[in-house]
């Protein structure tokens, strides 16, 4: 290992230590998503959906989290399009939280018209900081995802409550060179880890495909400070999922409560977007009407 890598490596332990228990992504409650909440038809209606309503429809911008890529919310995507919503994910670098904040917000302040913004692990720490002052950001929801306060930190939040499986031996930390003298060290889920951390209810082949083209989370993401939190100031929604192995529910409920968001719970893994699309769809679709 060259000597610019050896303090991040040194660091690399402690990290893995500091936010064990993390998926750094990175109505009041119920049961489910109401059923009311749930896509009608699907394609069958979208040509006419799109042409007619798209317009008066606010924008969707899908933010993943660590873990993941923005094709993960492809069946949500699906799902949204058909019922004539806009819809746009973008790539989270998953850098840090403030620089990755400033991309968000960018694409943010690119959209004309009424946004409600959407994160999905360590993207709910994301757009909690990109939101701010940002007028046109209609509602926030957050699925599965950290929701942290003005001083807080992932690695904080992440380690509140026990449940995890994300623990020190799950991930695997690869040092990096970011080729401009500076370095630091991302992290990775395992592969034979993925799908309990993950996706739990996945298939195995699908699981394994999806370890493959994981997006790691940088170490320092985890480690920065929140600067602003726009749930206290936007209407917010939240989905708990009751069988995570990332995120343990106990803290989603908290991020949630303390948000004075409106709540939803569903059994299901950390990959809710993958397993679940319906119910996260409905969820999106609440709050794009409630706040029209």
């Amino acid at each position: 290992m060259s000597r610019r890598h050896t303090q991040p490596a040194r660091r690399t332990r402690r990290t893995i230590l500091a936010v064990a228990g993390a998926a750094a992504l990175a109505a009041a409650a119920v049961p489910a998503v109401a059923s009311s909440s749930t896509p009608g038809d699907g394609k069958t209606a979208a040509a006419v959906t799109t042409a007619s309503h798209s317009s008066t429809k606010p924008t969707v911008l899908l933010v993943h989290g660590a873990w993941a890529d923005s094709s993960s919310w492809s069946p949500v995507i699906d799902q949204l399009q058909a019922q004539g919503y806009p819809v746009q994910a973008l790539a989270n670098p998953l850098r840090g939280l403030t620089s990755d904040a400033a991309y968000v917000k960018s694409r943010i302040e690119s959209i004309e018209g009424p946004v409600v913004l959407v994160g999905h692990s360590y993207g709910g720490a994301v757009i909690s900081e990109a939101a701010t002052r940002e007028p046109n950001v209609k509602a926030l929801v957050y699925v599965a995802a950290f929701a942290p306060d003005k001083g807080e930190t992932i690695g904080a939040l992440a380690a509140k409550d026990p449940g995890s499986h994300a623990t020190p031996d799950a991930l695997n930390p690869v040092p990096f060179d970011a080729g401009n003298g500076a370095s630091g060290v991302d992290l990775y889920i395992k592969p034979d880890k993925y799908r309990d951390v993950f996706a739990a209810s996945l298939s195995a082949r699908r699981a394994d495909s999806l370890a493959a083209v994981q997006r790691p989370v940088s170490a320092m993401a985890l480690e920065e400070t929140a600067t602003a939190a726009a749930w206290r100031d936007i209407p917010s929604w939240y989905l708990v999922t009751r069988q995570d192995h990332a995120l343990p529910p106990a803290t989603q409920r908290f991020m949630a409560q303390r948000a004075h968001a409106h709540t939803s719970e569903v059994n299901a893994p950390h990959a809710v977007m993958l397993t679940r699309p319906d119910t996260v769809t409905g969820l999106i679709r609440h709050a794009a009407t409630a706040t029209r």
